[in-house]
Formats: structure tokens, sequence, C-alpha cells
């Protein structure tokens, strides 16, 4: 028996955006979305962009630029096309009726990555979830996302309305059997946080890629999943960790991203939940990225919409091994390491115990006059 390599895909990427977005922000935002592209093993080819008010209302991006991407596809023989922005239903049926390839907009690509990162069955479930309630409205005769679920390969030729309207119904059914099948899990997850009322809860939070699973490697002396690479984690881990005679549990939480498609952050509503429910939080930060101030925004934004913007946060400035200079951490409740190196890691400890000491002494007063182990 041979085995056989499975090629990568060929894409490219079409972003659209203001006449006020900058070249250096618009590199950004191509970079990551490359990054996203690579983790399905999609090789990208080239970039598209395009500089409108509103992206057009039928295909996104205006009709000399659609032409340009479809003489592009068919030179080039691309198999995928990636969008930094999410399509509506029309647009979506309109580009495949166009040119004829498989279209991914960001939510998407996104939500396949997830269900390839996904390891617990509650991460699945969440994954499949999320994904089955955008894929609903959006099903359309050439759509081929739905056969990597199935398993299958290539694209259905001729499936008719009738096709079309079974793949509906399944999916609806699919997501009724999925809810109950999370209302469950989540039922026995919370009775797990409950068990643990009475230990002080540290949660690790940042935008993907920012070092959390290194750093949670290093503060619970435990193997824990850790790459360079976006959503390496999913799956939500919690450890006990102690510090001198203080234990917490420290919990590290998925990645956030630019335009979290909103399915998913309901779906993971019980994951989130390590972080809303948590007493002190470590916000990682990528010190090395330009747009570490961005992606700051980003998280505080997130936390918002999930109910976790008062809980107190430090600041943790990492890979500041990558940099020249001093890392500009703002002062108050943050510090500067590299999850690498282990320096500055003792600085951070120093903080989280002074923070959960303050909590232990407010909630539980005598805690620590009793002999912890």
């Amino acid at each position: 028996m041979f085995e056989t390599k499975q090629e990568n895909e060929r894409g490219i990427l079409v972003a659209v955006g203001s006449k006020s977005t900058s070249d250096e922000h618009l590199q950004e935002l191509m970079g990551e979305l490359e990054f996203l592209s690579q983790t399905l093993k999609i090789d990208i080819l080239s970039h598209f962009f395009q500089r409108l008010e509103h992206p057009d209302s039928r295909t996104f991006v205006g009709k000399g630029k659609l032409e340009e991407i479809k003489t592009y596809c068919l030179a080039e023989k691309v198999e995928v096309v990636i969008f930094d922005d999410d399509l509506s239903p029309s647009q979506l049926r309109n580009l495949e009726k166009e040119l004829k390839v498989k279209i991914y907009d960001r939510s998407l690509l996104i939500l396949d990555i997830f269900l390839k990162r996904a390891k617990t069955a509650q991460a699945k479930t969440q994954v499949e979830l999320a994904r089955y309630q955008y894929l609903l409205p959006r099903l359309t005769r050439m759509w081929t996302h739905l056969e990597r679920q199935r398993g299958g390969t290539g694209t259905r030729g001729g499936a008719g309305e009738k096709e079309i309207e079974t793949d509906r119904r399944i999916i609806r059914d699919q997501i009724n059997v999925l809810k109950k099948k999370l209302d469950k899990i989540e039922r026995q997850s919370e009775t797990r946080r409950k068990s643990r009322q009475g230990i002080v809860r540290v949660a690790l939070v940042g935008y993907t890629n920012a070092g959390k699973s290194s750093l949670m490697r290093i503060l619970s002396k435990e193997k824990v999943y850790a790459k360079d690479e976006l959503f390496a984690t999913v799956d939500s881990t919690v450890r006990k960790v102690v510090f001198g005679n203080l234990p917490f549990l420290l919990s590290d939480t998925v990645g956030f991203i630019r335009k979290l498609p909103h399915d998913l952050i309901e779906s993971f509503k019980s994951t989130l939940a390590e972080v809303k429910e948590a007493d002190i939080l470590l916000h990682v930060i990528d010190a090395s990225s330009t747009s570490h101030e961005d992606h700051i925004k980003v998280v505080e934004q997130t936390l918002s919409e999930i109910g976790a913007s008062d809980i107190r946060t430090i600041k943790v400035f990492n890979k500041i091994d990558l940099l020249d200079e001093e890392v500009p951490t703002n002062g108050g409740m943050s510090v500067a390491i590299s999850a690498k190196n282990k320096t500055g890691i003792e600085d951070l400890r120093n903080m989280i115990v002074e923070e959960v000491k303050k909590i232990h002494l407010r909630i539980y007063p005598n805690y620590l006059h009793q002999e912890v182990y």
C-alpha cells in the first residue's frame, strides 16, 4: 500500500476597505487571513483588495474587480476564494455562480478551523451547532462545505431545489439534536463549576496566538498543548495551581479574534463561562505584534459582550524576547514577560499572589490561617 499525500488547495484572498484604510493595516489584515487559511491547508497565491465606501450588495466587490478575480481564478486554477468579511446568502450565491469555485467568508473559515481544533465532546458540539446555524440560510446548488461534514468530496453536480430542501431539513434536525446535547453538557459543566466554589478562579484571555497556552504550561507546571498557530486551544483547560500556600484554579480559554462569528460566541457561552465567572483575568498580549493595541481593543470588546468587562485584570505583555525596545505596559496592573525565555515570570507570579490574597482576605478572612494541605 502506498500513502498518498493530500495536496493543499489553491486559494486567493479578497478584502474591501474604505479610502481611509492604511496600507499597513491592510497588510496586517491580509496577513492574519492568510495565517487562518494556512491552518486549513489552503495555499494563498494572491491578494485582491478594493477600496469602496460600501461593499457591493450583489457580489461584495465591484464588477471590474470581480472580472479581474474571475480571470485570475481561471488562469491559475484557483479552487478557493476567501473573503475577509461575512457574505450575505445572496452574495454567496452570486459569487459561486460567477466564479464557480468554493467560496469562504471569514466566519466560515473560522468555524472550519474550530471544527478542526475541537477535541472534547463539548467543544465539538459547540462548533458543529454554530456551523450548522451559519450554513442553514446559505445553502446553494453549488454548496460543497456540507460535503466536508459528510466526508464526501467535490461539488455535487446538478443538485436541485429538492436536494437543497432535504439538506435544510437535515440541518434543522441536527441543530435540534445538538442543542439538546449541548444543554446536557452545559448542565454538567455548571455542576462542576459550582463544586469549585470556595477557591479563587483565574482565567487566561487574549487574542489568538498571544501565548496563553505557553503561559498556562509555565504557571501550572503541566503539559498543555501550545503551538505557534491560530486557535491552538479551542477546549477550555482548568488546572489547580498553588503559589506558596495560596491555591487557585487557572483556566486557559479559546483565543479571541476580529469579527468572531456571533453564532460561535453564542454556542461557546458555557466555555466562556470560565471567563465570566473568574475572579481575576490574565489578559495575555503579543507585545511583538505591530497591531497589539488593536488586539487589546478586540479582547476588551469581546469581554464586554460576554459580561466580563468588570473583572479585575492583569495585562501580561508577552513575547518581549522579540522586541528591541522596552514594552510600553502603561503602568497599572501590567507586567512584561517572555513565556519562551521565562523572563518576568517571577514578577507575574508575585502579582497573581497579591491579587489572589486580596480576594481570600476579603471573602475568606480566616482562610490564610488554615492549613492548605
